[in-house]
């Protein structure tokens, strides 16, 4: 490096620091990109430019990395730790080549790992973007190009508040070396790799370039599926083709967004702000794989779970933080209210009526813009739910929009999509209140500014929020499995509905939402929350609280669910004191020490925190509650239960493991269970360990209400094998409600028709019923009567009591 390089350097160094601010993606490189600190480094940047070396240095030295302006000492000689792939523009020309350093640090560094076997260097590509503006359409200029010094100065005054330092995975010179050789030609191949990889990098952060919205809806208008439906619309209507043409252009000005870069950017400073004063942190897990995917030129479908109206803001806001591009969301019509509704289009929202039934010009218009946003590479995002939860547990999915996801697919898209299901969590939800107040009968209030304002007055802190990637489904490779010839029914113009699409789409959507239970965020309230509503009296002292936590923590850590689950670092103590402090408990204290408990209230408030992260739990809760009720057992009969139930808990909760799977699992609980003395082993025999018999109990309770829902539905079904489908599932709902009142059962969903519903098909699905749902008399028996020694005996008494007074009720004469 030249002396005046090294001067200018450093004239550089305060007017940097005064006008940029840095944001590194990832975070924490040594860990997301399995960086070796111990291995050399070098950097690999796309274009000569001084601001962005001394704006990779300031990142690197926040990440704790090597200085890019530091010498590389290999072998006792000193080598550069920054190489460029191309040359910047002077103020009139540019070139695009290799520069001849650049070759000869390559050609160097290669020669090293010739002469030494065990020398292996870390080539990092770091990419620096000034600002994320994705251009217009219309714009022809390349996604990535090098800037002259008066267009870097102003891009530097324009965005350096917004600049992003992007490091992606190292590329090992020694691979390179084993396997390509080490002659001039691989720098060549290296740096051709790297323009495409830098390339993608940028799109990936901006994403494509925006239309102008009347060319979008010119563009969509021509289109040969909507000419003909409005033909058609026309014909049989006996109106103008005009009229309806221009019904088709408002419906698309009703469902388009209008995606605003600025207002993303303003927007990102503004939940920054907002986040900071809701929670006291963020926690994001398993982004590495999206940031892969996006810069790997997938297609993108984001697919969340439904817990809050902040959800669509949170995973904006973690998008555009991780590098990444917002991605457009499907939001319900409800939102398109002013102000909001503006804001929210602008901010990518395409807007969605509850129902297309019967309006066939609408359904079209809406099935054309959305394979538009495909077919262009936006990402997309919709919640398949089909509405926020209000019971916190993971509702079915509706399958409309994934099965216009797959249409799409079939008119020919040149790009992999792939579903990102994420898991979204709060350790305070805005809307719990009133959710609680809507289950108890209360109509659902309409979107609106009164309501937002209301909202914003309670702004306050809410603990911690998580959002957890679920692992990615590739939907070409599944279909590839489950529809093999689906490349058959590709139609460039007209979207096909082939016998194929329902059962592939059902089975789909389980797996999507499988996946995001999967991605499932555990933290001191859910915890604590689920330990005082297993406790009778929904109190339990300071000390067995803890206890109860650390044997949750246990089994979570030992038998981890599945990789993509999250649990808090903290221990047991600290996490009763976090959750102590969010002021969700009645705390007392007298001689003996602190008790924690849950009025009424905040009972039916702490299910729906408790039914985030139930399905985690259903598998070691099953295991006790069998133990409890048996007192002693031999193993095999405790897998022969299990494997009765589990696909009834399965289907209800989205549970992750296959039949040939479910068998080395539970043997891993029990093993869990005897490791924590929770219960007794000797040989095959499993017993009861009474000096532990308090925490097995409240881990037996967590599932004990669903055991309670299956033992109505089963008592039904063996009294009344004839029941009708539909009669089974009124009657079991009845029975839930009388049961809720008389042992005060607080969690709502315990007599949610939803359930009993899931419960019936599974019955038919598993073989309980025939093909007119009637009882298949033995197997229900069996269920029935496992169910029967697995509650409560004044549980069974009062379902008993129940079904009597329901049959004396039909036995009673008519009166006039």
């Amino acid at each position: 490096m030249s002396s005046w390089q090294k001067i200018y350097q450093k004239l550089l160094d305060l007017p940097l620091s005064l006008l940029v601010k840095t944001h590194s993606i990832p975070s924490n490189p040594i860990a997301d990109l399995e960086l070796d600190p111990e291995r050399p480094i070098v950097y690999i940047l796309p274009f000569r430019s001084n601001t962005d070396l001394m704006t990779l240095r300031k990142s690197t030295a926040m990440l704790g990395l090597p200085d890019p302006l530091s010498p590389l000492e290999i072998n006792g000689q000193s080598f550069v730790r920054y190489v460029y792939i191309s040359d910047g523009p002077r103020l009139f020309a540019e070139k695009g080549e290799l520069p001849q350093e650049s070759i000869e640090l390559f050609t160097a560094l290669l020669e090293q790992h010739k002469q030494d076997g065990e020398l292996d260097i870390q080539v990092v590509p770091a990419s620096i973007l000034w600002g994320r503006q994705p251009g217009k359409e219309d714009n022809h200029r390349p996604i990535l190009r090098p800037l002259n010094g008066p267009e870097k100065f102003i891009t530097i005054v324009a965005h350096g508040r917004d600049c992003m330092v992007r490091l992606s995975p190292a590329v090992s010179l020694r691979y390179m070396a084993d396997h390509h050789g080490t002659d001039d030609s691989i720098a060549n191949k290296l740096a051709r790799v790297a323009r495409i990889h830098f390339s993608r990098q940028q799109l990936a952060a901006s994403g494509p370039k925006l239309p102008d919205r009347q060319a979008l809806f010119k563009r969509l208008l021509a289109s040969k599926a909507i000419e003909k439906v409005v033909a058609e619309e026309a014909a049989s209507r006996d109106v103008p083709i005009e009229k309806v043409r221009k019904e088709a252009v408002d419906m698309m000005e009703e469902i388009a967004a209008d995606f605003s870069y600025s207002l993303i950017k303003r927007g990102e400073r503004f939940l920054g702000w907002l986040w900071n004063k809701l929670y006291q942190g963020l926690n994001i897990n398993n982004a590495k794989q999206v940031r892969r995917l996006a810069q790997d030129g997938h297609e993108i479908v984001y697919v969340p779970c439904h817990r809050s109206h902040m959800d669509y803001l949170l995973l904006s806001y973690v998008l555009y933080r991780e590098g990444l591009v917002p991605p457009h969301i499907a939001a319900g019509i409800n939102l398109n209210f002013f102000p909001a509704g503006p804001i929210f289009r602008r901010g990518g929202a395409f807007f969605i009526r509850r129902s297309f039934k019967g309006n066939r010009l609408y359904s079209t218009v809406f099935r054309e813009y959305l394979a538009e946003l495909f077919a262009k590479g936006y990402s997309v995002e919709y919640f398949s739910e089909g509405g926020r939860s209000r019971t916190g547990r993971l509702l079915p999915a509706k399958t409309g929009m994934l099965s216009m996801t797959i249409q799409a697919m079939l008119r020919g898209l040149n790009r992999p999509v792939t579903l990102v299901p994420v898991y979204i969590g709060y350790e305070h939800v805005m809307e719990v209140a009133t959710y609680a107040k809507e289950l108890r009968g209360k109509r659902k209030e309409k979107e609106n500014v009164g309501q937002v304002l209301r909202t914003l007055r309670k702004l306050r802190n809410l603990g911690q929020g998580y959002v957890n990637f679920g692992e990615p489904i590739s939907l070409n490779q599944y279909l590839n499995e489950n529809a093999p010839e689906w490349h058959k029914d590709i139609d460039p113009i007209e979207p096909q509905r082939p016998e194929w699409l329902n059962p592939v789409v059902n089975g789909l959507a389980n797996k999507m939402m499988t996946h995001i239970n999967d991605a499932a965020a555990t933290n001191a309230l859910t915890l604590c929350g689920m330990a005082l509503l297993a406790s009778r009296q929904r109190a339990l002292s300071r000390e067995d609280l803890e206890q109860q936590l650390e044997c949750y923590l246990q089994l979570l850590r030992n038998v981890p669910y599945s990789q993509q689950f999250t649990i808090p670092d903290n221990n047991a103590k600290e996490m009763v004191e976090h959750a102590l402090e969010m002021d969700k408990f009645l705390v007392e204290r007298d001689s003996l020490g602190e008790m924690v408990s849950l009025n009424r209230e905040q009972a039916i408030l702490m299910t729906y925190y408790r039914n985030n992260i139930i399905h985690l739990f259903a598998l070691p809760s099953l295991i006790a509650n069998i133990v409890i009720h048996h007192q002693q057992l031999d193993i095999s009969e405790i897998q022969a239960q299990v494997a009765r139930l589990y696909p009834f808990l399965k289907a209800e909760l989205f549970l992750r493991y296959s039949d040939n799977e479910l068998a080395a699992v539970v043997d891993a609980q029990i093993n869990e269970l005897v490791r924590q003395r929770l219960i007794l082993r000797d040989g095959d025999i499993i017993s009861l360990n009474n000096s532990r018999i308090g925490p097995l109990h409240l881990l037996a309770r967590t599932i004990s209400e669903t055991l309670q829902r299956y033992a109505i539905a089963l008592t039904l079904l063996n009294s009344e094998p004839q029941l009708m489908k539909s009669d089974l599932e009124q009657q079991s709902q009845m029975m839930a409600q009388r049961l809720s009142r008389l042992h005060g059962i607080n969690a709502p969903e315990f007599f949610d028709k939803g359930v009993f519903a899931i419960l019936v098909k599974t019955l038919r699905e598993e073989g309980y019923l025939n093909e007119d749902c009637h009882a298949v008399s033995k197997p229900v028996q069996i269920l029935a009567e496992q169910l029967a020694a697995q509650v409560s005996p004044e549980v069974k008494l009062t379902i008993q009591a129940v079904m009597n007074r329901e049959e004396r009720q039909e036995d009673e004469p008519e009166t006039a």
